[in-house]
Order: structure tokens, then sequence, then C-alpha cells
């Protein structure tokens, strides 16, 4: 293959894979139970909690499997990106957006690791309280209902094989 051949060749993004994945952890995020049953306040900052709390749940199964050590990199890729868009979209400009981007991989990042200590605590209590920390919840909203929820979302993502959820066939 010549130099100029390498130079140009167009090489598939291994993100490209994940896309369906990252559209169904948008989708879970944003079904209406969310909001109407189990407390998330229908807020840019429940919507945004509700994703990464979505997110967070598919990170740690892709944790789990030694064999799955670059998809969630590239999971995490996509969240960037798409935030960004988001970021972009309402107005936060070029100059900002890497702030702003940094605040969110931090805020993920802390995320991940409550969500990881809670869900390997028995019982909904630990959770409850991550999720009372972490999630933007309507006034009188019962965080053990919210954990309950998230608790069968874990267990369904717990049931997938490899292939089906890295092709984002999570069940509702």
């Amino acid at each position: 293959m010549s130099l100029l051949s390498r130079l140009f060749q167009r090489t598939a993004d291994p993100r490209e894979a994940l896309r369906p994945l990252w559209h169904r952890v948008v989708e879970i995020s944003r079904e209406p139970k969310w909001y109407a049953q189990h407390g998330v306040a229908d807020t840019v900052a429940g919507r945004f909690d509700m994703i990464t709390a979505a997110l967070c749940l598919v990170l740690l199964r892709l944790e789990r499997d030694p064999e799955l050590k670059g998809p969630p990199v590239l999971l995490t890729e996509l969240f960037v990106e798409d935030m960004d868009g988001q970021l972009r979209e309402s107005g936060v400009g070029d100059v900002v957006v890497g702030k702003h981007i940094g605040r969110l991989m931090s805020v993920l990042g802390g995320r991940l690791g409550a969500y990881r200590d809670a869900l390997a605590q028995p019982g909904e209590d630990a959770l409850a309280a991550a999720i009372a920390r972490n999630l933007t919840l309507v006034d009188g909203a019962d965080p053990v209902d919210t954990a309950r929820a998230l608790r069968q979302l874990e267990q369904k993502l717990a049931e997938l094989g490899d292939d089906e959820l890295i092709a984002g066939r999570i069940p509702q």
C-alpha cells in the first residue's frame, strides 16, 4: 500500500459499533415511566441525571466483562460527543464548551463510583441514598421506588449477552 493511500485511507470509527447502544441508553432515559412513576423531575437537570444513571448502569455491566475493555471508553466518547452538541445547541460558546464537558465528565465519574458502590450493597438503602444525591427528583418522590426501578434495569442488563448489549437490544 502506497504512502498516499495509507494517509488518505478512510478507517471505520470504532464508536459506530456502539452507537445503537448509546441511542438505546438515551431512549431508556427518556422513557415516561421514570418521570411519571418513579419521581425523576422532567427538567433539563432531571433528564441529564437520568441519562447518566442509565449510562452508569450500562458502563458497570460492560465493566464486569473483562473482554469488553474498549466499549466503555468508546461509549463515554459518544456521551461527550452528544453533550458537546447539546451544549452548543443551547448556546454555549466554543470558548467554554471544553470546560463544561470537563465538568460533565467529572459528574459522570462521580456518579459511576456512587452507583457502583451502592449497587454492590444488598437491599435498596444505599442505592436510594445515591439516587437522592445524584438524581433530580420531584418533591415527595421516594428514592427507594426509583432504586427498585434502576435495580430492575441493572438485572435486565446482567441477563443480556455481550452481543445483545453492544447492539443496544435492551428490553423495556
